[in-house]
């Protein structure tokens, strides 16, 4: 097998139109605290326990239509869905169970379609 230097995904970009409402949302959703925003107030960068970071871009055309954008893993897909609704945020669809994974899907602020996996035992 050939080297690929493409080994990891390094960032995840969303596309919001307020930069301050979404990162207050995102860092309620993930238990973190929002950074500033950057590049002249259009991005924020929302660090993660591991894995990709994640990128609130205020720059980009405002697009949310399309498929999830990226995909939380979970263990317990159960608390994913009660997090979520201690926060107020229904679920689009789910839990739905395709075989080797199950996730439920829910809407950012933005209309972004977000969504959470768990591997199925």
């Amino acid at each position: 097998m050939r080297n690929n230097p493409l080994r990891e995904i390094g960032q995840v970009f969303i596309p919001v139109r307020d930069i301050s409402a979404s990162a207050a949302w995102y860092a309620r959703l993930l238990g973190a605290e929002a950074p500033a925003p950057t590049h002249e107030n259009t991005i924020v960068d929302l660090p993660t326990p591991s894995g990709p970071r994640l990128a609130l871009d205020s720059t980009a055309p405002f697009t949310p239509d399309g498929p999830p954008r990226f995909f939380w893993w979970t263990d317990d897909l159960d608390d994913a869905g009660r997090h979520l609704g201690s926060l107020g945020i229904p679920l689009v669809t789910g839990p739905i169970d395709i075989g080797s994974v199950s996730f439920v899907q829910f809407r950012d602020p933005d209309g972004n379609l977000l969504m959470v996996c768990a591997r199925n035992a």
